[in-house]
């Protein structure tokens, strides 16, 4: 099993408001996200969440999702990662790590990322764009324990470094995998984007 996990725990301090909530089109960012996530072949989807996530909560009941809490969301998004392989199911295997700023992430790059580890030995999974590598990361549950003590710092950045001979990069025509958003001018860039026709489907 191969579970989707949206980290979507952050404090947004560049913004000044959650980001998760702002809108995207019809929707708002998180929706706009978990469309994504859901369409795709994961065997289920896990959110983490953290400040302010009684609100980002509500607006996202209508999903079928597993919603998790981490009490820790004040340390970093690695805080996050460790906390949403630990509220995983015993029987997922690996964790498709997905971003709550990245909103044009489209479904088949989740897709194309899944079926690599899957026909593939190795256990990180990283989609990349013209060479430049981008999100979302599979991560194989054998890291677990290690993912624990990284530096929070460093972050998963750290685990990839660590473990060269086990990554699998995975070239995707879709530029979206190296944009989130952390400030005002990334929310109106990624906007604008997103409703741009013929904009990062080429597969």
């Amino acid at each position: 099993m191969i579970w989707g996990v949206v980290l979507a725990a952050g404090e947004s301090r560049r913004m000044g408001e959650p980001k998760a909530l702002l809108p995207f089109g019809e929707k708002t960012m998180i929706e706009e996200v978990l469309d994504r996530v859901t369409a795709a072949n994961a065997d289920g989807v896990l959110v983490v969440l953290g400040s302010n996530w009684e609100k980002i909560a509500a607006q996202i009941k209508g999903y079928r999702v597993k919603v998790s809490l981490n009490p820790h969301f004040q340390r970093g998004m690695l805080s996050s990662v460790i906390w949403g392989f630990q509220a995983l199911p015993a029987k997922a295997k690996a964790a498709l790590f997905v971003l709550a700023d990245q909103p044009r992430i489209p479904s088949w790059v989740i897709n194309k990322v899944i079926a690599a580890y899957k026909a593939g030995t190795k256990g990180i999974v990283i989609p990349t764009f013209r060479g430049e590598r981008g999100h979302p990361v599979l991560i194989d549950r054998k890291y677990q324990n290690e993912v624990k003590i990284l530096d929070p710092a460093a972050g998963l950045r750290g685990l990839v470094y660590g473990h060269p001979e086990d990554i699998l990069e995975v070239e995707v025509r879709a530029s979206a995998i190296l944009h989130d958003i952390d400030s005002r001018a990334d929310y109106r860039r990624e906007a604008k984007r997103a409703f741009k026709p013929g904009e990062d489907i080429v597969k």
